[in-house]
């Protein structure tokens, strides 16, 4: 029932005309009774369903509140649990390597943030529509206008929501994290900070690069699984392989027993073989498993001790010792001395013209 039904029959009188008398304005008593019982009545015809309406709507309410409440402690305790789970593989340093406690802090922070939000929208916006059907208010010019909206954001503003996703996914998949070495094309070098829109990555000038996760194309992740220390060691074509080899493996067992190199390397130097044989030269290649990020210092250690291993026993590399110096014969005396020339002989014809004049003597 409307508000000027509800007050016609509360007996809301015309305006009254100007024949009418100043008595006849007066509301008597019966008709303020009337519109106290109209009133009472029309509320009493609708109070059920006001009431039905507010308990449906609080109804919704509270348990919209209730289920984000228990989604969101469920999404933390998920989290922690992350956090306190150690995926070590097989005791081996990698283990290690991954429960990287701030990479893990970040990586569930993040994943933590992201799936809060999702629950939060989907749960408090499904409820907002829930609320605004109760009041029977017809959703579907609104469904069609946020449609819309949402089409001209995501094209105003595609490259945040494709670094945004981006950004999901890769957290999600765990492609990198704090501490990786990575080469993401755009930019390499280890990562400090990761992002839903931009990784931090330090350079090895000690420079900052803010790449956006969108542009990311590709990701050469450098600190994941392990890395491949190789060395190259060329010897004179004449010596012997079998005493060349032996010196070789002896060097790779020792290197292998010591700290701190029993660490950084995950399994036994390897002598390969030969890679190439010239008429003056052979090359010998060694290779090794190492840490990630380790195998440039692994690779000079070994190169180090290779060196010193092959001079001990006297196993001579491309080049060898310097050959000793030829003598030189002894130096020509008259090297350094000019030709003769016609002006030596004082009786020459040009030693003569060349005499200056002598002017004669002033007579007296």
């Amino acid at each position: 029932m409307s508000l000027s039904a509800v007050l016609l029959a509360a007996g809301s009188s015309p305006s009254p005309t100007p024949s009418e008398s100043p008595t006849a304005l007066v509301p008597s008593l019966q008709d303020a009774q009337e519109s106290a019982t109209n009133a009472a009545s029309w509320v009493e015809q609708n109070w059920s369903t006001w009431l039905s309406i507010g308990l449906r709507v609080l109804l919704i309410v509270v348990i919209a509140a209730v289920l984000r409440m228990t989604l969101r402690r469920a999404i933390t305790k998920l989290i922690d649990r992350m956090n306190r789970t150690a995926q070590a593989v097989d005791g081996t340093a990698l283990g290690g390597l991954l429960v990287n406690v701030e990479r893990r802090r970040q990586r569930s922070q993040a994943i933590g943030s992201v799936l809060k939000s999702v629950a939060s929208f989907l749960i408090m916006g499904t409820a907002a529509l829930m609320i605004l059907g109760t009041f029977e208010i017809n959703l579907a010019p609104l469904l069609a206008s946020a449609g819309v909206a949402g089409v001209a954001i995501g094209f105003g503003a595609r490259n945040l929501v494709t670094d945004f996703l981006s950004g999901v996914f890769m957290i999600l998949e765990d492609q990198y994290g704090v501490g990786d070495t990575i080469d993401a094309g755009v930019a390499s070098g280890e990562v400090i900070e990761v992002g839903l829109r931009v990784t931090k990555l330090r350079g090895d000038q000690g420079e900052i690069w803010y790449v956006r996760n969108g542009e990311v194309k590709r990701i050469g992740n450098l600190s994941q699984g392990w890395a491949t220390a190789g060395v190259d060691v060329t010897v004179r074509s004449d010596e012997d392989l079998d005493r060349v080899k032996a010196t070789l493996a002896e060097v790779g067992e020792q290197m292998s027993k010591e700290e701190p190199w029993n660490e950084m390397l995950w399994g036994p130097i390897e002598i390969l073989g030969l890679d190439s044989v010239l008429l003056d030269s052979m090359v010998i290649h060694l290779s090794a498993k190492t840490m990630p990020g380790k195998a440039l210092t692994v690779e000079r250690e070994l190169r180090w001790r290779v060196k010193r291993a092959l001079d001990a026993a006297g196993i001579r590399i491309v080049g060898g010792l310097l050959p000793a110096p030829e003598e030189e014969p002894p130096a020509d005396p008259t090297a350094g001395m000019a030709a003769p020339s016609a002006y030596s002989n004082t009786g020459s014809p040009q030693a003569q013209a060349a005499t200056p004049l002598v002017s004669p003597p002033a007579s007296k």
